[in-house]
């Protein structure tokens, strides 16, 4: 491992100047005036970001590992990061669930990951969480979803900005930063589920680590194209809805002659609209328009949706009633 002492090497003005760009794209202000935290796994990527934000000027850096406690090694991981950091007078902290994960099941893991990163986030003031994704791992979630057959939203692929988070590497190759922690001497670990090949993204990984066909940067830009065209889409149902005469009134569903795109989005919005604790997909959602257009009952969690006897095109929602 590389020694954690030393001056650190100035890095790239130019990449330099592009990360920052990007911050302020993303973080809608000044880099200089952004307090960011940063999750930093110890990893290639996390490590390399941390090096570029130590070199810009900013309100406040702070970073956080996150221990799942799923591995016996993670705990080693989290020390290293630690320690790096407490060389270079970065603040850290290790998070850990309050209860041990009982899976480690990716999707379960990530949930967990960024419900701890916020709550770290709002207790120490900060205004965005950053993480290291970039175009190579753009590219792997495309392939991924293109292979599940998502539809818009997911093809909108990993969001350079999500709530309070950033990811501010998306138009980054892997080998940039690998290029970055090489000639810095950053000390890295290697998370042994990278190439695990029970998971989808391991495999997808080896699969393009030797695919010349691909172009991840390209990639990168369709994602970031799609995502503004669903966040459109979502936006032409929201005027849907703004222009019914009962607009405010989340207990009714208007049917239109409006495309499949935009109908499935509207009954979204009016279920959510009605109960918060609701959100199905995209596929369910479908199926319960084409019900409801037969003049057939559904629910939906706990909503059921009736049409109305003597308007079809008018949708009831109510509380479904309790299951015997």
């Amino acid at each position: 491992m590389p020694p954690l002492e030393g001056p650190r090497p100035v890095a790239d003005p130019a990449r330099l100047a592009a990360l920052s760009a990007e911050l302020v794209r993303l973080g809608g202000a000044d880099a200089a005036k952004l307090r960011l935290g940063v999750a930093v796994s110890g990893g290639p990527d996390s490590m390399a970001l941390l090096h570029l934000l130590q070199h810009l000027t900013l309100s406040a850096l702070e970073t956080a590992t996150v221990d799942h406690g799923l591995r016996a090694g993670a705990a080693a991981e989290a020390a290293m990061v630690a320690q790096y950091c407490g060389v270079q007078g970065v603040p850290h902290r290790t998070l850990k669930p309050a209860t041990p994960l009982k899976t480690s099941l990716q999707a379960a893991a990530r949930t967990v990951r960024y419900a701890l990163l916020e709550e770290w986030r709002l207790e120490r003031g900060l205004d965005f969480i950053l993480t290291a994704h970039h175009a190579d791992d753009q590219a792997e979630t495309l392939i991924m979803r293109l292979n599940r057959g998502s539809g818009i939203g997911g093809l909108s692929g990993i969001r350079a900005r999500n709530g309070t988070v950033l990811r501010p590497l998306l138009n980054w190759r892997r080998a940039e930063l690998d290029d970055i922690v090489r000639h810095a001497g950053l000390p890295t670990v290697t998370d042994p589920s990278n190439s695990d090949v029970r998971f989808d993204r391991s495999r997808v990984r080896a699969a393009l680590a030797t695919a010349q066909i691909l172009d991840p940067p390209a990639a990168q830009l369709s994602a970031a194209l799609i995502s503004d065209a669903n966040d459109a889409l979502d936006w032409a149902a929201m005027q849907v809805i703004a222009n019914w005469p009962d607009g405010d009134d989340h207990t009714v569903m208007r049917d239109g002659p409006w495309p499949a795109e935009i109908g499935w989005r509207i009954l979204h919005a009016r279920l959510v609209g009605f109960h918060g604790n609701t959100d199905p997909n995209q596929k369910q959602l479908l199926a319960a328009i084409a019900a409801l257009r037969c003049g057939k009952k559904c629910s939906l969690g706990p909503v059921l949706l009736t049409p109305d006897r003597k308007h079809p095109s008018l949708w009831r929602l109510a509380l479904a009633p309790p299951r015997r």
